[in-house]
């Protein structure tokens, strides 16, 4: 078994180092595009409206994840509280942008990655991370030292700076990251963040020379390299077409990509003329199309049969 690199910078005393520079960056907190500049470490707050603590919504074995995730004991979600994002369409809106959950330490942290090893789980996956990036390495340097040994998931929007992904080289083992908008009006529009696009573009290329393209052992579980997702949204398919066009370009045609179908209209979506439907069959499949033509192979199916139970009627 390929263990994660992590174990590597734990023993060199690498991770250990990366800790203590994460950890100062939070007294004038840069870690997100936001670059707020307020002092964490005494408890002050900038638009993650998150302190010197993560706040944990919940942890689980997840099996709604890519089946490259979840196996047969599941991805171990931990759901952090709070988001660098407000997108209007948020379906976690609760956790994202009310912040529902419980404030804990990285001690807490490295024990709820612990307890979900010992339920069976095939990784740690980390829903929102970015903004608690150095309570999750002081949480992994305490874990690791008490045997974790599952690969990391950085569950991302993709909306990170190339600094703090600096601090997760070696360290994390496979991004899981979104691609929303192409458009920086779709952006300003849908989720307040005009930069988006931008940032989300340089991101990806730098999580591709981290990692590679997914890779699955041979009982098809991934082990390491990038997965993107992207959200297909009602009346908005010609993000979704620069989007894939860009993947297949700048990142690889080998790219694993989640053309997700699901959505809904949740939080202040239901009362957007365009987003207050769901999408349409007509929608999404010329969105696999368009994925195709542009070369993009690897199209996970794991969810694509429950689809046809979201989709509005085709007009």
């Amino acid at each position: 078994m390929q263990l994660p690199s992590y174990l590597q910078l734990f023993q060199s005393g690498e991770l250990a180092r990366r800790v203590e520079q994460a950890m100062r960056r939070l007294r004038q907190c840069d870690l997100c595009p936001h670059s707020c500049g307020v002092n964490r470490l005494e408890g002050e707050v900038g638009f993650c409206a998150t302190g010197a603590h993560p706040v944990v919504n919940d942890t689980m074995p997840h099996f709604g994840e890519e089946s490259v995730l979840v196996g047969s004991g599941g991805s171990g979600a931990i759901f952090f509280s709070h988001c660098t994002m407000a997108c209007i369409f948020c379906q976690t809106h609760d956790i994202s942008q009310r912040g529902q959950g419980t404030e804990i330490d990285s001690s807490r942290l490295a024990e709820l990655m612990l307890l979900l090893q010992s339920d069976g789980c095939h990784n740690i996956n980390l829903i929102t991370p970015t903004h608690v990036v150095p309570q999750i390495l002081a949480a992994v340097q305490l874990a690791a030292a008490e045997g974790l040994h599952l690969p990391l998931v950085y569950n991302t929007s993709s909306y990170e700076t190339l600094t703090t992904l600096e601090l997760l080289a070696d360290v994390v083992d496979i991004y899981l990251a979104d691609f929303k908008f192409w458009h920086k009006s779709t952006a300003r529009e849908l989720c307040g963040v005009e930069d988006y696009p931008t940032v989300a573009r340089e991101a990806l290329k730098k999580m591709q020379q981290q990692v590679g393209n997914l890779h699955l052992d041979d009982k098809g579980l991934a082990t390491s390299g990038l997965l993107v997702r992207h959200l297909v949204l009602p009346g908005y398919l010609r993000d979704t077409a620069r989007v894939l066009d860009f993947i297949a370009r700048e990142i690889s045609v080998h790219t694993y990509v989640n053309l997700m179908g699901h959505y809904r209209p949740c939080g202040q979506a239901q009362h957007h003329p365009v987003l207050n439907r769901t999408l349409r069959a007509s929608e999404y499949h010329a969105a696999r199309q368009k994925a195709l033509e542009v070369g993009l192979h690897r199209l996970d199916q794991t969810h694509v049969h429950l689809y046809e139970h979201f989709f509005s009627p085709d007009e």
